[in-house]
């Protein structure tokens, strides 16, 4: 059977909420990211501008929201609430933290708490009126006992052998119903966010409040509803099968088909946790560091400090001279005392190892900072 898909477009959605209409856009002109402050009001125009919370390599620019922006700001009907004490961020900074040789002197837990920032990744819900045809094979589970004949010792015996099989019998049927809340995601990179940030338990969103975007900004969608729908069709598919094989009281089904016509189509938004934050490298460049804001889990790129390592190596390198003129003065002596020259060999020794570790802290950070491709 080949299935209908409608015009998306033509499908009514969500309207403005009021609390956004007079909310400026903020974008962020290196990664092109948008965001829209969910404090109940909008963005502060004397207020001092702020770093883009997802790449911190530019400010965010203020933009009043225009007609292009529209397809993409619709309601938040659930949210995910932060749930993260301080104690929770030192812990992840510290594990960030602990895996790089020589980390930079700004990657503190300190540092990163004061350049936090709060931030919600959008998903799309959506609802939608279906009425289909549909057609599919039920599978029903049942037993088989037969007997078995193994020989041993004892002779021939007999054993029974139970054995599960599906019995497969064709169903048909009409459905008319309503699904809610078919998530989907809303940016083009989510599933490498997800890979990177874990995935978040949507059976802990609640109804979205203001009270829980206090001091949030709230990254736009980029894909529209239009794009989404490619991914909201095949769930909208599988929610449907499952609800027939449940009405055939079948334990299986396959080659599910289906002639769906969908109305009402309502797109809302789901609300995922992030905490944001920074820090500097040797050259001053942020570093962006994102954290799930429910369960913990860090992602960012971890840079090693060569500044740190080359003092590291200028010690042992200090170490090694003064050990090289120990042994030249042990050994000057040892024409007095010739015990003293098997304690500058001794000396020397140590000056030699001291001078290769010299280049052990370079070594480390570079082959830990070298590009991945390398």
């Amino acid at each position: 059977m080949s299935d209908f898909q409608p015009d998306p477009s033509d499908a009514p959605v969500g309207a403005q909420p009021d609390s956004w209409s007079n909310t400026s856009l903020m974008i962020c002109e290196v990664c092109q990211a948008r965001f829209l402050p969910l404090n109940g009001g909008a963005a502060d125009a004397t207020a001092p501008l702020q770093r883009c919370p997802q790449c911190y390599q530019a400010e965010l620019v203020s933009q009043a929201l225009s007609d292009e922006i529209q397809p993409f700001i619709h309601p938040a009907e659930l949210a995910i609430p932060f749930a993260l004490s301080t104690a929770d961020i030192d812990q992840a900074v510290q594990r960030f933290a602990n895996g790089i040789p020589f980390p930079p002197s700004d990657l503190t837990g300190e540092r990163l708490r004061s350049r936090l920032n709060r931030i919600y990744l959008p998903m799309w819900l959506v609802d939608a009126q279906v009425k289909a045809e549909w057609q599919a094979e039920a599978g029903f589970n049942y037993r088989v006992i037969s007997r078995q004949e193994r020989y041993s010792a004892q002779g021939w015996s007999s054993q029974p052998v139970e054995e599960q099989r599906i019995r497969w019998e064709p169903r048909l049927g009409r459905l008319q119903r309503a699904y809610q809340n078919i998530v989907v995601p809303a940016l083009e990179d989510h599933r490498r966010l997800q890979a990177a940030l874990g995935e978040f338990d949507l059976r802990q969103a609640q109804p979205y409040q203001i009270r829980l975007a206090q001091n949030v900004l709230l990254r736009l969608p980029d894909r529209p509803p239009q794009a989404a729908w490619s991914e909201a069709k095949p769930a909208l598919q599988s929610a449907a099968a499952e609800e027939c094989r449940r009405a055939a009281r079948a334990d299986h089904l396959r080659r599910f088909a289906w002639r769906p016509k969908f109305n009402s189509l309502n797109w809302t938004l789901l609300l995922l946790p992030v905490y944001t934050t920074y820090y500097l490298d040797d050259e001053g460049h942020p570093q962006a560091v994102w954290i799930n804001g429910k369960s913990g889990q860090l992602s960012g790129r971890r840079r090693a400090s060569p500044s740190r390592a080359r003092r590291a190596a200028l010690i042992w390198l200090i170490a090694a001279a003064i050990c090289f003129l120990i042994s030249l003065a042990l050994a000057a002596a040892s024409t007095f005392a010739p015990l003293l020259l098997a304690l500058a060999v001794l000396a020397l020794t140590f000056a030699l190892l001291a001078g290769i570790g010299a280049a052990t802290p370079l070594l480390r950070v570079w082959w830990f900072n070298r590009p991945a491709s390398a």
